[in-house]
């Protein structure tokens, strides 16, 4: 008695899953502005792992308080924090707390030293540009010049 064979067609290929990369960058980009086929992605990503919705969370609202300038809720981030299983966020609150004044002053205060910084690049760089071949009187004339 033949047996009878059916076509069974092939299943479709599983999704290829994000990259560590690419969930890092949704993470870190402001919800608004992320795609609607993005937020989805990203909400298949949270259901596989609720540490990484919790982190998400964690790393948005310390986003917050630094770009608004609301050093004034560190502290109940940092309680919040605790509460959560994620040891390497601990370790970064750890690093907060050490001195916790000027990270709340820097988290609070509207002056930051960004541009000395630049001019610190910049003179780092014209240093670099002339590879240890001229003493300090051609380099104080080329940053004075430049």
């Amino acid at each position: 008695m033949p047996t009878s064979s059916r076509f069974v067609p092939p299943a479709a290929p599983a999704a290829r899953p994000p990259s560590p990369r690419t969930v890092a960058g949704w993470t870190l980009t402001h919800p608004d502005t992320l795609q609607e086929s993005e937020h989805l992605k990203l909400r298949s990503v949270f259901a596989g792992c609720p540490e990484l919705d919790a982190l998400t969370g964690h790393v948005r609202a310390f986003g917050k308080m630094l770009t608004q300038l609301q050093g004034n809720q560190l502290p109940q981030w940092i309680k919040a924090v605790r509460t959560d299983d994620l040891p390497s966020l601990h370790a970064f609150v750890n690093g907060l707390e050490r001195d916790l004044a000027a990270v709340t002053a820097g988290l609070t205060l509207p002056w930051n030293s960004g541009v000395v910084e630049g001019h610190v690049a910049r003179i780092k760089m014209i240093k670099r540009q002339m590879c240890g071949r001229a003493g300090f009187g051609l380099l104080r004339k080329r940053v004075l010049l430049a």
